[in-house]
């Protein structure tokens, strides 16, 4: 049977959290979404696909590559490039602005039916921003440091949102943590989230909380205070 593809949530946006040369290769990739050369975005997609939903390092608008696409009303063959490598419908920008929306906004009708939002996965709009402030917590909770902060803020991480498991064929995602040596995998499981997290250097760190709308719930059965 095939392994379900799993998408992997790039949370980096500081320039400081990364090597300079995936800054720099972050950097080519936002230049050419920012000037509409497809070409080029390809060329940096091809080498690393994880990135078709990452805004530019300390970025203001928070526009993606598709959120570019939409922008410059690029031809259909280009927008289902970016697609076809994982680019999320539902993903906002800082303004609050869809693909769809700046699509929309600037006229370019011809991208309407390509990026209007498909969820696969249905869960009532008012319990997604619960889920994730739930979800939110809980990963501050386990990537936490003694010194009382954790290291998704000490990063500036841009935490995973449940908007995007909805739209996903295979409702899970993958979100590493610099520092944590692990991650978090997140699964859309109803109108739950299963959070599995790790950190490889800690033998026997496995563990697995539940998020409800009603809060998370830590794997030996108590509530996240």
């Amino acid at each position: 049977m095939r392994e379900q593809r799993v998408m992997e949530w790039d949370g980096f946006t500081l320039r400081s959290s990364l090597k300079p040369r995936f800054a720099q290769a972050r950097d080519r990739l936002a230049d050419a979404a920012r000037d509409g050369d497809w070409a080029a975005v390809a060329d940096v997609l091809g080498e690393r696909p994880e990135w078709v939903n990452c805004p530019r390092l300390e970025s203001r608008s928070g526009y993606t590559p598709l959120h570019q696409a939409a922008w410059h009303g690029a031809g259909t063959a280009t927008v289902e490039g970016l697609l076809a490598h994982g680019a999320l419908r539902t993903l906002r920008t800082n303004h609050g602005e869809r693909a769809a929306d700046i699509a929309a906004r600037r006229g370019h009708h011809h991208l309407a039916a390509l990026l209007r939002p498909v969820v696969r996965h249905p869960v009532p709009p008012a319990e997604i921003p619960v889920l994730q402030g739930h979800l939110h917590r809980l990963i501050r909770h386990r990537a936490g440091l003694e010194d009382g902060s954790d290291l998704a803020t000490q990063h500036a991480l841009r935490l995973p949102e449940v908007a995007a498991l909805t739209e996903l064929a295979h409702p899970v995602c993958w979100f590493p943590v610099p520092g944590m040596y692990g991650g978090f995998r997140i699964t859309l499981d109803g109108r739950e989230l299963a959070v599995d997290s790790w950190i490889r250097v800690i033998g026997g760190s496995e563990r697995t909380d539940r998020v409800t709308p009603w809060g998370a719930r830590l794997q030996e059965g108590e509530a996240l205070p």
